[in-house]
């Protein structure tokens, strides 16, 4: 049984990227002229810094090194964070961005965007701002009915911190 050169590499890289107490959310592979990209996006609960993904980079280098996963072409690795408009796929991704502003993409109502509130495994509350000095809205939205969504950077958005104060 042969398995795709996908599936060696998160093989290969699952536990690496778990001994960081990292989620490996995408592994891409590509060109990039005459060399290959690989891409290798990793997330937390409380985000990914710059150490932690240097340190990965050069774990995850030296497991290439030893390993023929990569074959013989050069490439180049790039270890990274989702970045601020993340997509998002999975429950993690929902439960990570509570309290953020989101577009959701809905099946049969359109385009919305709302604050995530909460996020189970059925779906997610999320908090519709109101419009002309209207209160804002609760709503659920079932996963099954979010065909894609995406976070929202908020440029005026005030800091927990400044929240609680």
């Amino acid at each position: 049984m042969s398995t795709t050169q996908s599936e060696r590499l998160r093989g290969l890289l699952e536990p690496l990227v778990s001994a960081k107490d990292l989620d490996l959310e995408e592994i891409e592979v590509s060109r990039a002229g005459r060399r290959r990209m690989l891409r290798i996006v990793v997330d937390s609960d409380e985000g990914v810094e710059l150490d932690t993904c240097a340190e990965l980079s050069r774990a995850v280098s030296d497991a290439l090194d030893e390993s023929d996963v990569m074959g013989d072409e050069e490439y180049v690795l790039e270890v990274t964070s989702p970045g601020a408009e993340r997509p998002l796929s999975e429950l993690r991704h929902y439960v990570r961005a509570t309290g953020r502003l989101a577009r959701l993409t809905l099946a049969e109502d359109g385009e919305l965007v709302a604050r995530i509130m909460n996020a189970d495994e059925d779906g997610v509350d999320v908090e519709v701002p109101g419009v002309k000095g209207r209160k804002a809205t609760a709503r659920r939205i079932a996963f099954a009915d979010i065909v894609k969504a995406r976070v929202e950077i908020e440029f005026n958005r005030k800091d927990k911190k400044e929240e609680e104060a």
